[in-house]
């Protein structure tokens, strides 16, 4: 399902779905569970540059935390925003469980195939992602650690990661503001941790609109010192590559 209209797009991505777009800077994606139990996978990449994308260690790190929330921002490996999560009902999204594979997909939910099954086949994350990469000149090989919106995983103090099935319930949204001109690669397909035996199916619906501009008082902004090092970064290649900022 698709609307549009001059001020917002909406698109709903169903179970085992992927999508992947270029956004421009000043935009916010707004990210909605139609059902309880979503998990939606994302990748983020420079639209201008490929090349730069989406870094989990140095997103972590620099925000002293292992999940991601309101106020945190999407770093790249050159130390600029990517994106910024300026709105959030659930406060978890899970940065380390990765996406399925095929063979994990076949030993959970059993085999199937698009020859047998048709649309109906169980998809994996690596293969909706292999995809939409190729649609967008890149290949399997510029594969990254992802973020799984609406997941919660964490570790205990053995070190085991532990899921927890009930997180996300109908109705949680998640929001992000672009700070950069990006390419956005979606795959809505289990979180690898999800103990379910049957493939969960549950639609996500985005919309994307206007963003209103960053102010000095933005919470992503002052999250952290590191945050604002990293906007002044990304504030300055869009200066310099750009001919001007907002």
């Amino acid at each position: 399902m698709y609307t549009l209209s001059p001020s917002q797009i909406s698109k709903t991505i169903p179970a085992g779905g992927k999508w992947s777009t270029h956004i421009s800077r000043g935009k916010q994606i707004t990210f909605t569970a139609l059902e309880d139990g979503a998990n939606i996978s994302l990748l983020l990449y420079n639209a201008n540059d490929p090349a730069e994308r989406y870094n989990m260690p140095d997103t972590l790190k620099a925000q002293h935390t292992s999940h991601l929330t309101k106020g945190h921002v999407l770093m790249s490996d050159n130390g600029r925003v990517l994106a910024s999560i300026i709105e959030d009902s659930l406060g978890w999204h899970d940065t380390i469980s990765g996406y399925t594979s095929r063979a994990l997909t076949n030993q959970k939910y059993g085999i199937t195939s698009y020859q047998k099954q048709r649309n109906d086949f169980y998809r994996s994350g690596e293969e909706n992602f292999s995809v939409e990469l190729f649609r967008n000149g890149l290949t399997p090989r510029d594969l990254t650690p992802v973020i799984n919106l609406f997941s919660k995983v964490y570790a205990d103090h053995e070190g085991n990661l532990h899921y927890v099935a009930e997180h996300s319930q109908k109705g949680d949204t998640v929001t992000l503001r672009t700070e950069m001109d990006i390419i956005l690669v979606l795959s809505n397909t289990p979180n690898p941790l999800n103990p379910a035996t049957a493939y969960p199916s549950v639609p996500v619906q985005i919309s994307i609109s206007e963003a209103d501009p960053v102010q000095e008082n933005d919470l992503c902004l002052n999250y952290r010192p590191e945050n604002l090092r990293a906007f002044e970064n990304t504030w300055e290649y869009i200066l310099l590559s750009k001919g001007g900022i907002r």
